[in-house]
């Protein structure tokens, strides 16, 4: 590692691990002075987001860009503020019979510096939503976002300090190393938005240092459509989930699961459903572009792979784009051997695979890694419940896509090889906060009957305990 690199980071981080010990418990006022800073950032300076979000893209909807990254930021923010009294308030909690007349309370404290490390395809929400509840729960934050992104990321390291002292919260641009680095600070929390691959490698450089993590990943997130499923809607809001930022989305659905007699309809739905939101491709303002050429270059390759292996690609618009925009395919007949079936898709293509009986689409999902979201439609209330019972997923949207990542009054999270950990609303306070628990002892405490020398009393006692405990 490059030692100037090293020095560099290890003396913000102690600016900020001095300038938190100087305010351990920062009171309400100055958490709420804090979160409004961030929200006039985020709200004066929307269209010169969306504008660097654009050029980082070589095209990104204004639309989409106000939307996903600078509303759900802003609105983040106004349900932390009108909930941080109750969420820093110290909490009664239950003390037992025999222990009373004590009592238990529970006292949430910051935790130190959070770093959060943040990815290029929703760059201001995925760095700013963990940020905001790190500041929310009182902490310092560190921000290392994309080097895919760089003009947005450039704009962040401005904008944020022109807010907020460089010991309050402070971004750390640069390249794939510096993030390695950054990754290695013995940092109180350690917060990564990205792939699973990578997301391994950044758990183990935080285990070297005992830093807790909370790992948001990705994944083959499917949806089931069911029998009972009205088509016309389900490819409508299939079609908005999948195309929405072009498909670059963690929680976009990655394939689809449909009655074998079904899959044919349900195709033309889709493609009609998507022609109708984007009638045209090229030069459509509305359609986001692929964030890089080897990106766009990945997933022309698991088309051609898909192609050589004999599926069949049902492009939904006769146009050949002379940029990073990508028509939407379809892809029917898909094996489990193609590369679409096996890697993260984070792209405008979509498989159907056929199922028989619901149990061969829970099987499938169940066959593979547990994933970041899945998403149902249908009308059949018990085999909603069957799916929802026999398969574990980060977080479920019924009868449409991606909303569930939206709820401020639900944690939001992966699971297994998807990720560990939740934020949003007061679990994204708790994941920053150490819950303290507080026991206080009374004078005329009862537990001295439990003291030493040791005869009859104590056994009476402990025997009592045990029944009525």
């Amino acid at each position: 590692m490059d030692h100037a690199l090293h020095e560099r980071l290890h003396l913000v981080l102690e600016q900020q691990r001095i300038a938190f010990d100087r305010e351990r418990l920062p009171t309400l006022a100055r958490r709420r002075d804090r979160l409004e800073r961030l929200r006039r950032m985020t709200s004066e300076n929307a269209e010169a987001l969306a504008q660097a979000m654009s050029q980082d893209f070589g095209h990104r909807s204004r639309h989409e860009s106000l939307l996903a990254d600078l509303f759900t930021v802003e609105s983040g923010i106004r349900h932390a503020l009108r909930h941080l009294k109750r969420w820093t308030a110290v909490r009664r909690a239950p003390t037992a019979l025999h222990f009373l007349p004590a009592g238990n309370r529970l006292m949430p404290q910051p935790l130190g510096v959070v770093g959060i490390v943040s990815p290029w395809n929703y760059p201001y929400y995925l760095a700013m939503a963990p940020a905001l509840a790190a500041l929310a729960a009182g902490n310092r934050v560190m921000i290392k976002p994309s080097e895919l992104t760089p003009a947005t990321s450039s704009l962040m390291a401005r904008l944020v300090a022109e807010h907020f002292a460089p010991d309050e919260m402070t971004v750390i641009t640069g390249d794939a190393e510096v993030g390695k680095a950054f990754t290695q600070l013995p940092f109180d929390h350690l917060f990564f938005t990205g792939s699973t691959a990578v997301g391994r490698h950044v758990a183990l450089a935080a285990a070297q240092h005992l830093t807790p993590v909370t790992l948001e990943l990705g994944g083959k997130s499917p949806a089931i459509v069911d029998r009972s499923a009205d088509l016309a809607l389900t490819a409508e809001r299939l079609a908005f989930g999948k195309l929405l930022n072009a498909g670059q989305t963690c929680v976009a659905p990655d394939y689809v699961l449909a009655p074998q007699e079904l899959v044919r309809p349900l195709a033309d739905a889709i493609v009609a459903a998507m022609r109708r939101l984007y009638p045209r491709i090229a030069g459509n303002p509305d359609y986001t572009a692929i964030v890089s050429a080897r990106h766009h270059a990945r997933l022309r390759g698991l088309l051609d792979d898909a192609r050589a292996r004999g599926a069949t690609l049902m492009p939904t618009h006769d146009e050949h784009p002379d940029d990073r925009r990508l028509v939407p395919t379809l892809l029917l007949g898909t094996t489990p051997e193609m590369a679409v079936m096996r890697e993260e898709i984070f792209g405008p293509l979509l498989p159907i695979v056929p199922y028989g009986h619901a149990s061969e689409a829970i099987a499938h999902v169940n066959a593979g890694d547990r994933p970041l979201a899945l998403y149902w439609f249908g009308d059949d209330r018990a085999a909603r419940e069957d799916v929802l019972a026999r398969t574990l997923a980060g977080g479920v949207t019924v009868n449409d896509c991606i909303w569930h990542l939206g709820q401020e009054d639900q944690p939001f999270g992966g699971v297994g090889a998807s990720g560990m950990g939740a934020y949003h609303g007061v679990w994204g306070f708790n994941t920053f906060s150490k819950l303290k628990p507080v026991f206080v002892q009374s004078r005329f405490a009862g537990t001295r009957l439990f003291h030493p020398p040791y005869g009859k009393t104590f056994d009476r006692l402990l025997g009592l305990l045990k029944k009525i405990s």
